[in-house]
């Protein structure tokens, strides 16, 4: 293992650790005084179990039974999302208390009750983390009307059905699979296209629950296609995910394309973050476009929206991407909206148009604070070019 992923791992592990003691601190001074002295280091043996839960589920998973591996993994993901929760609020809370030693503004009542504090910030927490997975699981269908100003052989439009960042494994079961599957076939579209993270690093559930037969339901006019993003590429089964979207009747394009009715082009980027794994290194885009004829539309599927600019310049038209799931907890779509150059919706750069969804799924906390999971329905006018 290199160094620096060495010292990268011990740091995010000992601020792991620090944010797990410090609500822990702060649970103790708010409700310690409830409880029987006895029932101290009970106190403490449960916030580690619950603080290394998903840990434990994600890495000893396969050494363990099913089961147990499967209810770690899903007790710590909800335990993170309420960790994100207890610490902001806490820190919010310690914030204001440094403000009053200073200015005296907070009623004493306030101030003498620690446990009525903790009672609200507790149930304040609970909200959130619920309403959070109830959100989760119940998709919008986002529906889009644009125009490319290019003729499409016999084709006027095109009806596009696009989900990204499904991230199916052990929180995103098969079941939730057969939902979306029906969402889609129900708005009978032309063509789905699925912009990676499909699967979420762990190939087992995949197959142990039978998801390509769900896939193979799919069965829109021309075709399902499919990129990879960085999940499929961290969990080091791309290529048993590639055979098996495969069989399933998904066309998965790793930096190629495809002509479609001869009327469009799909070109399908394979992630950047692939070759950090074990994917090689993607192609640059014009290399990867050589032979295509741009006088045609041009679809790219690219996983994470960077670098639109590359888009543009190549001749692309469309632009599909997701990666960003808009934060997936408040508030930090603030820091997706400082990264990308747009982290949701629709942008317009010259002759480029790009769609980024936020994704149907979740990747760690099976909860959205701030952002709905969504199924992007996109309508596609062709026209020649102005005269």
């Amino acid at each position: 293992m290199k160094t620096h992923l060495i010292i990268f791992l011990a740091v995010v592990f000992s601020l792991y650790g620090a944010i797990n003691l410090y609500i822990g601190l702060r649970g103790w001074q708010a409700f310690g005084r409830f409880m029987p002295a006895t029932y101290g280091k009970l106190y403490w043996v449960i916030l580690a179990f619950l603080a290394l839960s998903y840990l434990t589920g994600r890495i000893a998973g396969k050494y363990l039974p099913a089961v147990f591996g499967s209810g770690l993994t899903i007790m710590g993901a909800y335990w993170l999302s309420a960790m994100n929760y207890f610490f902001l609020l806490l820190v919010l809370i310690d914030l204001v208390r440094l403000t009053d030693h200073w200015f005296g503004f907070l009623p004493e009542g306030i101030k003498q009750s620690p446990g009525m504090v903790g009672l609200a910030v507790v149930l304040l927490v609970a909200g959130t983390v619920s309403y959070g997975a109830w959100n989760s699981r119940n998709p919008q269908i986002l529906h889009y009307d644009l125009t490319i100003e290019k003729k499409a052989g016999a084709l006027s439009q095109l009806h596009v059905v696009m989900v990204s960042d499904i991230h199916l494994g052990i929180i995103v079961h098969n079941e939730r699979l057969m939902s979306l599957i029906h969402k889609i076939n129900d708005l009978n579209p032309d063509l789905v296209l699925f912009p990676g993270d499909i699967i979420d690093e762990n190939i087992g559930p995949f197959v142990e629950q039978k998801m390509g037969d769900s896939f193979s339901l799919l069965k829109p006019g021309y075709g399902t296609f499919a990129v990879f993003g960085n999940h499929e590429y961290i969990g080091g089964h791309s290529e048993e995910a590639y055979t098996h979207l495969r069989e399933a009747g998904v066309t998965v394009l790793r930096d190629n394309y495809q002509k479609v009715a001869g009327s469009f082009y799909i070109v399908g980027r394979d992630d950047h973050a692939g070759e950090r794994f074990d994917g090689p290194p993607r192609l640059d885009l014009p290399a990867l476009m050589e032979g295509v004829d741009t006088s045609l539309p041009v679809i790219l599927l690219d996983h994470q929206p960077f670098r639109l600019d590359e888009a543009r310049d190549a001749g692309v038209d469309l632009q599909l991407s997701g990666h960003t799931h808009l934060g997936q907890l408040f508030p930090y779509n603030l820091i997706t909206r400082i990264i990308f150059e747009t982290d949701w919706g629709y942008l317009r750069k010259e002759g480029l148009q790009v769609i980024v969804s936020c994704g149907f799924g979740t990747w760690g906390p099976p909860i959205r604070v701030g952002n709905k999971p969504e199924i992007v329905e996109i309508m596609i006018h062709f026209t020649g070019p102005p005269e």
